[in-house]
């Protein structure tokens, strides 16, 4: 959002939550034979037995949550008003200081701007020459407004509590941060100016991701994997293409997935079916934990990850503008039309 005009880039994480909700689940459905059917490939109990109970995701939904309403309680419509004069009524007043700002100040039924500056929103200005970098992980917390939070909250448990079952609360909770860390450095290097950005979407991306590269990581233990494979991709694309429209951070977005598109190869690797089997092999039989080409895409992918964060960090704190570089850039994150321009 430019920060005191109203809406420019606040909707940043509500492009991707609106589709990362609807693509958990909707097509989601169709795709789990293809990719849970590895469980029944087992078939010795081995996979049940290492089911996780969720609680990181509710978890992590619950903060989310409780952030908002600390948004509203701190915003206090009522009493601040709105940047749009004194005509402008806040939304559902009966909520009196939780109430909303107008709605043509935000659509998506939250705070002001300045309210979530105040509170971590991403300002590349305050992040890079005030010294607060904490924006880059606070952004992740904070959402424009209900209908964002209630889309990207969605997502998160369409998509990470079977993450989270499958993998345990530790992996998961390290690619949620990690890929939200990600896509947030990349939005600040990209996106310069007044504009401001919140929200999970980076986060919720890189799940979608890790999601993708553990299908790769895992290849042979799939017993569907064309009908896995399309349906994800076609997840992703969806999920991408929303976010060349106005108000979407698709920078956010990409630099989430590819985050968690790498940690995947490094920290879902399952072990291969034999070596889950090697106390009724004889010893002489004893096979390899992971194949070949797992500890081979691990490895790259590790290396990519160290040197994407570093040249990243290293970039954005000495100030360079990612679009100096990259004079196309923009059209990922915006392609302007006839029927709307790019800010």
């Amino acid at each position: 959002m430019a920060s005191g005009s109203g809406e420019g880039k606040m909707a940043s994480g509500s492009g991707v939550g609106k589709m990362a909700s609807g693509s958990g689940e909707g097509k989601g459905d169709r795709a789990d034979a293809g990719y849970l059917q590895y469980a029944a490939s087992y078939g010795t109990g081995v996979y049940d037995d290492r089911q996780w109970w969720p609680w990181l995701v509710p978890t992590l939904l619950g903060a989310c949550v409780a952030v908002f309403a600390v948004e509203m309680y701190e915003n206090n419509c009522p009493r601040n008003g709105s940047p749009l004069g004194g005509d402008a009524a806040c939304v559902a007043g009966f909520l009196r200081r939780f109430s909303f700002q107008p709605l043509r100040e935000n659509p998506l039924l939250g705070p002001s701007s300045a309210t979530l500056e105040k509170m971590g929103a991403l300002d590349w200005a305050k992040a890079v020459h005030q010294h607060q970098g904490w924006r880059l992980i606070s952004c992740i917390w904070l959402h424009a407004g209900l209908i964002h939070l209630v889309i990207n909250m969605l997502s998160l448990l369409f998509i990470g509590i079977r993450l989270e079952q499958q993998f345990g609360f530790v992996r998961i909770g390290i690619i949620y941060l990690l890929s939200g860390f990600g896509g947030s450095v990349l939005s600040a290097l990209f996106l310069r100016n007044h504009n401001i950005s919140v929200g999970a979407s980076g986060a919720l991306f890189g799940l979608l991701g890790s999601m993708l590269s553990e299908l790769f990581m895992n290849w042979t233990i799939y017993s569907n994997k064309v009908a896995a494979i399309i349906t994800l991709l076609s997840i992703i694309v969806i999920n991408l293409a929303i976010g060349i429209l106005p108000h979407a951070d698709n920078f956010a977005h990409i630099g989430g997935f590819v985050t968690g598109f790498l940690f995947g190869f490094v920290l879902l690797a399952r072990p291969q079916f034999g070596w889950m089997e090697r106390n009724e092999l004889p010893e002489t039989n004893q096979p390899p934990k992971y194949k070949t080409y797992q500890y081979v895409l691990w490895g790259a992918a590790l290396l990519l990850l160290l040197v994407g964060y570093v040249v990243s960090l290293a970039m954005l704190f000495k100030g360079k503008n990612g679009n100096d570089g990259c004079h196309w850039c923009r059209y990922l994150n915006c392609v302007p039309t006839s029927r709307w321009k790019c800010t």
